[in-house]
C-alpha cells in the first residue's frame, strides 16, 4: 500500500464519506482555559497582508500589481473599493505593530509586496521598498516580536500579469529572482518565513472563477497556473533555505472540513472533489504525493504542462505547515461550475449561526482538520497562520463590544487545545487580523480586526476581542 492509499484510508471511511476520529465526541477540555495550557514555547501572534493593509499603492517607487488594477476597474469589488489608502500601514507601521505587544502577542506575521520591491516584476529593485519592510521589521525587534515574513499574499506585479502571470512557467524564474532578493535582504532579521498565502485561493479565485484578480477564468487557465505556483512553492522553499542560516520555512494552506449532504454517492463523490480542490490541491505535491488526481480526475489534464524532471520539483521538505482554517461546507453535487460538478449547500440553509461573510461557525473544523493534517507523515509541525471571523462593528463610546468575535476565538481556541492535548503536533496561533482592512473583492464591508480602523479618519480602536487577548495571554 502506498502513501497515499494509506493517507486516504486514514482519512476516509468505508462508505468514502471524509470522517473524523473516532473519539470526536470526547472533549479533553472544558469551558475554561488558559494560554498556558497551550504550552510555554506556543507562538501567539495576529497576521496580515500587505494589499489589505498598506495604501501608498503608487508611493516610494512601488509599481501597480494586479490588485490596483483590478480595483480600480468598477464592477469587480463590493462598493468600488480599493486598496489606494487602506490602513495607511505604510505611514501608520510603528504605531500598528505597538498594537500587536499591547495585546500581549509575540508574533506578527505580515507580508511583503512584490512590486514595491521591484516595480516592474524583475530586474531594477525599488530601494525604498527594501528600505521600508527594513523599518517594519526593526520595530519588529525593537518592540521584541517575531517578524513572520509572508514572500507572497496575492498582490503580483501587473508587469508580470501583462507577460501571462501565474499560466506563464517564466514567473517560476522570475519568483526565484524575487525571493533571493528578499531572503538575503532580511534574512539575518527574520528566521521565519511563509513561500504563498493559500495558493489554492488565489489561483482558483483568480484565474477559474475570475472573482479575483486578475479575473481570469477557464480550466486552461486554472490548471497552467495551479502547476506553477506549486513549482514556485518549492523552489521558494529551497532558496529561502539555501540563503537564511537557521531559517525557519513554511508555507500556507487554506482548508474546509468537508462532508457530503447526505449519503449518496453522487454526494459522496461531490465532497472528494471538493477536498482535492480545496484542501489537498497544493498540500499533497509538497509531501511528494503528486496532485490528487484520484479525488478529482478532471486534474489529470495538469499533466500536460509538467516537464519530466517537474515531479521532483514540486516537493519540499517545509519545516513547518501553516494551516487556515474558518469554516466548514457540506458538499452536493450540482451542475454548476463544471468540470467540478460540485458545490456547497449554501450557509443559510444549515439553520446554522454565520459570520458576516455568511460563513458557518464550526469551531470542531478547525479540530478536525488539525487531526487531519497530523495524518501526513510529512508534516513536522503545525501553526495556525490564519482563523478569525468577521462581524458588524459598532463603535459606542470608543470602544466595540464585539462579543461574537470573543466568543469565536474561544471556542475555536478551544478545539485547537482539544486537538493539542490529542497529541497533534501544534506549535502556534495567529489571529486573522490585527486590523479592519481591505478584505478583497468585499471591500471595507467585512471587518475581521482585533483593532477597528475608522478608514476616514484612520482612528484605531482596540476591540475587546483584542483586550480579551490581552487579558488571557498576560
Amino acid at each position: 500500500m502506498d502513501r497515499r492509499e494509506m493517507l486516504k484510508n486514514s482519512i476516509l471511511g468505508s462508505s468514502g464519506m471524509l470522517m473524523a476520529p473516532d473519539n470526536l465526541a470526547k472533549l479533553v477540555v472544558g469551558e475554561e482555559f488558559r494560554a498556558a495550557d497551550f504550552g510555554k514555547n506556543f507562538k501567539w501572534g495576529t497576521a496580515t497582508a500587505a494589499y489589505q493593509i498598506e495604501g501608498a499603492w503608487d508611493k516610494d517607487g512601488k509599481g501597480p500589481s494586479i490588485w490596483d488594477t483590478f480595483t480600480h476597474e468598477k464592477g469587480n469589488v463590493l462598493n468600488f473599493d480599493n486598496g489606494d489608502v487602506a490602513c495607511d500601514f505604510y505611514n501608520n507601521y510603528k504605531q500598528d505593530i505597538d498594537f500587536v505587544r499591547q495585546m500581549n502577542m509575540d508574533v506578527f506575521r505580515f507580508s511583503v509586496s512584490w512590486p514595491r520591491i521591484l516595480p516592474k516584476g524583475s530586474g531594477q529593485i525599488n530601494q525604498k521598498g527594501i528600505d521600508f519592510y527594513h523599518r517594519v521589521i526593526d520595530t519588529c525587534l525593537e518592540k521584541d516580536i517575531e517578524p513572520w515574513l509572508t514572500c507572497y499574499h496575492w498582490d503580483l506585479p501587473q508587469a508580470l500579469e501583462d507577460k501571462g502571470g501565474w499560466t506563464n512557467r517564466d514567473i517560476v524564474d522570475w519568483f526565484s529572482e524575487y525571493i533571493y532578493i528578499i531572503s538575503r535582504a532580511y534574512g539575518d532579521k527574520v528566521k521565519n518565513w511563509m513561500v504563498l498565502n493559500e495558493p489554492m485561493a488565489f489561483i482558483a479565485v483568480g484565474y477559474f472563477l475570475g472573482m479575483h484578480a486578475p479575473g481570469k477564468w477557464g480550466f486552461k487557465n486554472f490548471t497552467q497556473a495551479t502547476h506553477h505556483a506549486a513549482l514556485c512553492q518549492a523552489e521558494g522553499g529551497r532558496i529561502i533555505r539555501n540563503e537564511v542560516p537557521n531559517s525557519n520555512v513554511g508555507s500556507t494552506f487554506s482548508c474546509s472540513y468537508i462532508e457530503p449532504k447526505k449519503q449518496k454517492p453522487k454526494h459522496i463523490k461531490a465532497a472528494h472533489t471538493m477536498d482535492a480542490l480545496l484542501n489537498r490541491l497544493f498540500l499533497d505535491p509538497v509531501l511528494g504525493l503528486g496532485y490528487p488526481t484520484d479525488g478529482w480526475k478532471a486534474l489529470e489534464r495538469i499533466h500536460k504542462w509538467m516537464r519530466p524532471e517537474d515531479e521532483n520539483k514540486l516537493a519540499f521538505d517545509f519545516d513547518f505547515i501553516g494551516l487556515q482554517n474558518y469554516t466548514r461546507m457540506i458538499a452536493r453535487k450540482a451542475l454548476w461550475p463544471p468540470i467540478i460538478w460540485a458545490n456547497r449547500v449554501k450557509p443559510e440553509k444549515l439553520g446554522t449561526e454565520l459570520t458576516d461573510m455568511k460563513w458557518e461557525i464550526y469551531p470542531e473544523g478547525i479540530y478536525k482538520m488539525l487531526r487531519r493534517f497530523q495524518e501526513y507523515k510529512g508534516i513536522k509541525e503545525i501553526i495556525v497562520t490564519e482563523n478569525g471571523a468577521a462581524f458588524p462593528d459598532v463603535v459606542e463610546n470608543n470602544a466595540v463590544h464585539d462579543h461574537k468575535r470573543v466568543q469565536f476565538y474561544k471556542d475555536y481556541l478551544r478545539n485547537v487545545l482539544r486537538a493539542k492535548h490529542e497529541g497533534v503536533n501544534v506549535k502556534g496561533y495567529f489571529a486573522w487580523s490585527l486590523l479592519d482592512n481591505f478584505e478583497w473583492a468585499e471591500g471595507y464591508h467585512a471587518r475581521f480586526g482585533l483593532v477597528h480602523v475608522d478608514f476616514e479618519t484612520q482612528k484605531r480602536i482596540i476591540k475587546d476581542s483584542g483586550l480579551w487577548f490581552k487579558e488571557f495571554l498576560k
